[in-house]
Formats: structure tokens, sequence, C-alpha cells
């Protein structure tokens, strides 16, 4: 069964030659020109949105806000000329699981896609069922929420799977090339900067447990609640 795309973007070429070549690695597609058509087309078995920022209307990070807010976790690829951190961090905390700069390659975007959806169709980490307590905070790794002194606290799937990650293994120091490994493998243009931007959302969201998540210069991050 093919995977359902959506493309959002107010360019027709971008839309073509982005339907075009998704088509090719058979990829069912589909391509509205607003976040508005966008919303009204948008279905269930949608496996990915390749997604817009600068669009007339509702923008892609409203977009994407509004699906969150409703409950929607349909993974978001973000496309934007901007390319700043603050940007970035927008992208993120709007629920998006991925950046593409403009202009991008046709491979990169293929990579980022198929690494996209494959993560989306994993389960990460332990065992469903499974609970890890550090502290006062609690990862339900079964239903994707985390808890500190028992206030769920909202997470991305990204940012989740960063802090299980970590957590259990506490101490032990992970590489930003590490980290990629195990979340990105199979995106090869995601960049170490990346990295740094989930870590700095999820240090936000932890509040006073935001010093657990420590870095060693020239090392990477650990959770590490001592």
């Amino acid at each position: 069964m093919k995977r359902r795309i959506l493309v959002v973007d107010d360019e027709s070429d971008i839309r073509e030659i982005l339907s075009f070549n998704l088509e090719n690695e058979g990829y069912d597609v589909e391509a509205v020109s607003s976040a508005e058509e966008a919303l009204k087309v948008l279905a269930p078995d949608h496996a990915l949105i390749l997604l817009d920022v600068m669009m007339g209307g509702m923008s892609g990070y409203r977009m994407a806000e509004k699906l969150r807010r409703e409950g929607n976790i349909v993974p978001i690829i973000f496309l934007t000329a901007k390319d700043t951190e603050n940007d970035m961090l927008t992208g993120f905390s709007v629920g998006g699981d991925d950046y593409i700069s403009k202009p991008f390659s046709l491979k990169e975007v293929s990579a980022r896609v198929k690494a996209v959806i494959k993560r989306s169709a994993e389960e990460a980490g332990p065992a469903a069922g499974d609970k890890l307590t550090v502290g006062d905070v609690e990862m339900d790794l079964a239903a994707k929420e985390v808890s500190i002194a028992g206030e769920t606290i909202p997470l991305t799937k990204t940012e989740f799977e960063i802090l299980a990650l970590l957590a259990a293994n506490p101490s032990r120091i992970f590489s930003r090339e590490a980290i990629i490994d195990r979340l990105w493998k199979d995106a090869p243009y995601t960049t170490e900067r990346t990295v740094d931007v989930h870590i700095t959302r999820l240090r936000k969201k932890m509040g006073p447990r935001a010093a657990w998540l420590s870095s060693k210069a020239g090392y990477g991050y650990r959770f590490n609640p001592d």
C-alpha cells in the first residue's frame, strides 16, 4: 500500500517538482496551495505533511499548531526559506518533526521523508507498557508521556525520544553524532545543530529539571540528576 503525502506550498513549481519526484519514489501525493485547503483535505491515512512556512493566509506554523492542539499527530516536515535557529525552534515548538531549508535538494527531501515516516511507524525505546522513573521525572514509554512531580509536560515525538534515550542511560554522555545515529540514522542531511535545537526546547519544557540535561563541552549531552 502506498504511503500518502500531503504537500502544502503556495508556489506551483515547488508543488509540481515535489509531487513528481515523490510519486516516482512510490508515494501517493496530494498537493494544495494553502493551509486552509490542506485542513479540508487532510485525512487519517496521510502519512506525512510537507508544509511550507510562509504562505498567504494561514502560515504553516499556525496550521501545525492547530493540528497539534486538536490532537492530530501526523508527522510534519516544514519547508522554508528561513534558516535561523529561532525559526527552527519555532518549527519544533509547534510540533514539527523536521525542517528543510529552501532551496533544497530532492535527495535531501527524499531522505528526510523516508526517515520521518519510518520513525513514526516504529515503536521507539523499550517495550510498550514500560515506565522509566528518575527522581520525580516519570516517562510512560507506552503512552509516550512525561510527567515531572506529577504534572504532565507536552513533548514532541523527537523531544520524547531524545529524553528517553538519555534518561535510560543516566550519566552516560551521548555525542551529537550518536544521537543522530539513533534517531535520524536514515536522514543523512541531519546536522548537529538540529540536536542542539531540540535539546534547547526540551530544557525549556523541563523547567526546574532543565539542569538534569547537561552538556560536556566537546563531548555531548547526558541526563544527570545528581
